[in-house]
């Protein structure tokens, strides 16, 4: 057990000499003179006056928790170290299953700071908002766009993120027709842009008698959730057309059985946009307001080619050929992405969320295109 102890110790040194340079790599130096710049115009006495408070404030929050996020992690580092000496010094074996739970969470810590790194998108540190329709497949399409929403939930859930569904329309027999939810936290968006496009399902339909295997498909659109877009965008009221409805669907606590959820209709673009999980009228329709000047930022800057390749929301072929990513069932397990061509042979845990080595795989990916 001692042996294991040496081990442990020597990965948790190379941590600290990987950490220290994790520190140049994020920048820390100038993160925390960039916190004070922006702290010292909050002080200023038109601060709130100014059109871009709000995006000051949130560069604050976004900066200070890079920082506090690396100052945890060395603190872990010398903790770890200081109780894995300990063990070996002192012969004390009741300190190992400890010791290797930290230094395998450090490890993975240490990685996903690393992945920041590479976030280098102007809204990769925004929350994201993700919407799921079904493709070519029926029911069997429907069934899988419920399961890929399942998916990203446990994934969030298991990230510290907060996911919060917003619309959800039921399938004809099982699933759903469509689903938005936002997942809220730093770096939501810029994990999640991996997941922008079709996904290929490939499994023995449980809803057909033939018992043959067949493909279906979902589209994933994944979109930063844009703040301060007042300045930018402008919804005249004679542009939209807002109704109530009774909410519906499977969302069980979340969607609230009355007339208070509202879709949004914008005549010059026919874009829909739909809330029904809040508490009032007035709650959905400001989360569907949000969500339609998202979709008008996106098209506008659709017209702005130079930051287009930051935003990944053209429209989506959802049919043979223009998938992203194959998960087979049958008949053999594997999750493989056609883009980065990183594969995983446990589906289930991919199911469960386990999405982590695609979307590392393809941030590196893009960031070697550049």
């Amino acid at each position: 057990m001692i042996i294991q102890l040496d081990e442990a110790k020597k990965n948790l040194l190379d941590a600290k000499e990987a950490a220290a340079e994790l520190r140049n790599q994020l920048r820390i130096d100038d993160l925390l003179r960039q916190i004070e710049e922006l702290e010292a115009k909050t002080l200023m006495p038109d601060f709130w006056q100014r059109d871009d408070s709000g995006k000051i404030l949130q560069q604050i929050k976004d900066k200070k928790t890079t920082c506090e996020e690396y100052d945890k992690l060395c603190s872990k580092l010398e903790d770890a170290l200081v109780l894995c000496e300990m063990g070996i010094e002192e012969n004390d074996e009741s300190v190992v299953e400890e010791v290797l739970s930290e230094t395998k969470t450090i490890m993975e810590d240490e990685e996903k700071m690393r992945l920041e790194v590479l976030l280098t998108g102007e809204y990769d540190h925004s929350n994201a908002i993700v919407t799921i329709h079904p493709g070519a497949g029926g029911t069997e399409a429907q069934d899988w766009s419920q399961m890929l929403y399942r998916m990203y939930t446990r994934w969030g859930e298991s990230h510290g993120f907060n996911v919060k569904l917003l619309d959800w329309l039921d399938g004809d027999e099982a699933g759903l027709k469509s689903a938005t939810f936002m997942i809220e936290g730093t770096n939501a968006y810029g994990f999640l842009k991996s997941e922008n496009g079709v996904h290929r399902l490939v499994r023995i339909s449980p809803f057909t008698a033939q018992g043959k295997s067949q493909p279906s498909f979902s589209a994933v659109e994944v979109m930063p959730e844009f703040t301060d877009l007042n300045n930018e965008i402008e919804i005249k009221d004679e542009d939209i057309e807002v109704t109530a409805h009774r909410s519906s669907g499977a969302g069980g606590q979340h969607i609230n059985k009355t007339d208070s959820a509202i879709r949004i209709l914008h005549k010059p673009t026919g874009i829909v946009v739909g809330c029904q999980t809040q508490r009032s009228q007035l709650q959905n329709k400001d989360y569907a307001m949000k969500m339609l000047k998202a979709e008008l930022m996106k098209i506008k800057m659709k017209e702005n080619q130079d930051k287009i390749n930051d935003v990944k929301g053209t429209k989506m072929d959802i049919e043979w050929g223009s998938q992203i990513r194959s998960y087979v069932f049958m008949p053999y397990t594997l999750a493989k992405d056609t883009r980065t061509g990183f594969e995983n042979t446990d589906i289930n845990g991919v199911m469960d969320g386990n999405i982590d080595g695609f979307i590392n795989a393809y941030l590196k990916y893009i960031n070697s295109q550049n």
